[in-house]
């Protein structure tokens, strides 16, 4: 063990310590947060306009704070790009991390001084739990790369703007720089395909010991690594340790990622947002990532049913049960007041808060009532894929309400496996998953019962028609996702055209 890892291993373990004393007492830290930020936001406009001042509970906040969505927020966000100071949290943004709405187009989330240790100390509490459980410390005493979106930056409104990862590579404390790759040069390259050539030829010789970056993106690193060298990345990077992640559900991507490395290794899961980091994990023996109850964010939960529903009842922390989907609602250091994250989670724990995520409230198909949800398509996939021999690399499933074929409605599935698909496979795989989608949503289940949709329709998909249909829209690689569930057919009637 070297110096640095020497140096690092006790303070990761004291870190951890007080991670567990906090997740032992969540509504002390909640209530901590709670009235730290209220303390905070009294002089600032939004608290003047809500009464700030006069708020000594949770339910006076509630009464006098009301849910939004970033289009409600959006003129206290104008505001700021004007100029004004004071307008949500004292003071002006350090920086907007620049996002993609899905009805608002471009997103401006602000991050100022006291929010950024929200999310580089929650990614260091991360890797230091694992650090704490495996007794290892070494990860430290090699290279590892962050795939990220590039650090560069704009200036919008006198604030500097860009994707969250590229903002946090400006914010990455420096006992860290010294490992990270790839270089700030090579970072900065917009095209994700010449970005990935340059980031193989900087790590080829390195000593990788972490690897961190959205599934799909590390897949496609792998595959060039293994197609450069013909050997799988254990031997290219026979200290590789831990993989960290976060952005999509990881168990479609656990086979062909643990097939690429030839071993399986510890995963440390992350739930980071532009609006803040919400959970990580904290055990390779539990369930569910740790909620940040400690970070400068109060949390508050609607029903997911309800989220569309004018005025729905909100629910601090302490009154969240297990197994209940919940859409997410944050409350900030940032100053994001009553905001409607847009994603649900079901806790698996109460005893710490550990949660799941189950999907976005804007990514979900209801067109005919069923209200199905990305965890509901995501388990049912895996489960049938595995039955047929098949591995899906991607997905998305959308609504056909008017076949041009004619007959009843349906869900129609478009999967990308990694390798062609007998016929065979596919009819039964398709059967398959209308039976286990019935079996797992009622409303499903009753609208096929009373003839409203027919049997699903599985359509499979060349390999590599996601990763050209990202490339198509300019968002290939970095920290972009592919929506995997829509109640609308703008993504569907693209990659029918493709296939």
């Amino acid at each position: 063990m070297r110096l640095k890892s020497r140096l690092i291993k006790p303070f990761a373990i004291s870190v951890a310590k007080s991670i567990r004393k906090w997740a032992a007492q969540p509504r002390d830290a909640q209530d901590t947060v709670f009235a730290t930020l209220i303390k905070a936001a009294r002089g600032t406009s939004f608290g003047k306009e809500h009464h700030f001042d006069s708020i000594l509970t949770y339910d006076d906040f509630r009464d006098a704070v009301p849910l939004r969505d970033y289009e409600k927020l959006k003129p206290y966000i104008e505001r700021i790009k004007s100029g004004e100071e004071n307008v949500l949290w004292p003071g002006r943004p350090k920086y907007f991390a620049k996002t993609s709405g899905t009805t608002s187009g471009t997103k401006y989330i602000p991050l100022t001084r006291a929010s950024i240790p929200n999310h580089i100390n929650s990614a260091r509490n991360a890797l230091f739990c694992w650090v704490a459980e495996s007794g290892d410390a070494s990860v430290f005493d090699g290279k590892m790369i962050f795939l990220t979106g590039s650090p560069v930056l704009e200036e919008v409104g006198g604030i500097n703007t860009g994707r969250l990862s590229g903002i946090v590579n400006h914010e990455i404390p420096g006992w860290v720089k010294g490992n990270r790759m790839p270089s700030y040069k090579t970072n900065c390259i917009e095209d994700w395909e010449e970005k990935l050539d340059a980031i193989v030829d900087e790590t080829l010789k390195e000593d990788m010991r972490l690897i961190s970056g959205i599934p799909p993106w590390v897949l496609m690193y792998y595959e060039k690594l293994i197609e450069r060298t013909g050997k799988n990345i254990a031997n290219i990077f026979p200290n590789f340790q831990v993989f960290v992640h976060g952005g999509v559900n990881f168990a479609p991507y656990r086979e062909p990622l643990e097939r690429a490395v030839g071993v399986a290794l510890p995963v440390v899961e992350t739930y980071p947002a532009s609006e803040g980091f919400i959970a990580f994990t904290d055990s390779q023996d539990q369930e569910g990532l740790l909620l940040n109850v400690n970070s400068g964010i109060f949390f508050e939960f609607v029903l997911a049913e309800d989220i569309f529903k004018l005025n729905p009842p909100r629910l601090p922390l302490w009154e969240v049960e297990p197994g209940v989907n919940y859409a997410i609602i944050i409350n900030n250091n940032a100053g994001l007041w009553g905001y409607d994250l847009g994603d649900t989670v079901r806790f698996v724990s109460t005893d710490p808060y550990r949660l799941v995520v189950t999907g976005r409230t804007m990514h979900f198909i209801s067109a005919f009532g069923e209200h199905v949800i990305a965890e509901d398509v995501e388990a049912v996939l895996l489960e049938a894929s595995r039955e047929q021999g098949i591995r899906v690399m991607e997905f998305h499933v959308a609504p056909q309400v008017s076949p041009p074929e004619g007959g009843l409605p349906y869900h129609e599935w478009f999967v990308e496996p990694d390798s062609q698909a007998q016929p065979q496979h596919i009819a039964a795989m398709a059967t398959r998953l209308d039976e286990l989608l019935r079996q797992k949503n009622t409303y499903y289940n009753d609208l096929r019962d009373g003839n409203i949709l027919q049997c699903l329709k599985l359509r499979m998909v060349a390999p590599g028609t996601f990763r050209d249909y990202m490339k198509s829209i300019g968002r290939l690689g970095g920290q972009n996702k592919v929506p995997r569930l829509a109640n609308d057919r703008n993504i569907a009637d693209k990659l029918n055209l493709a296939s």
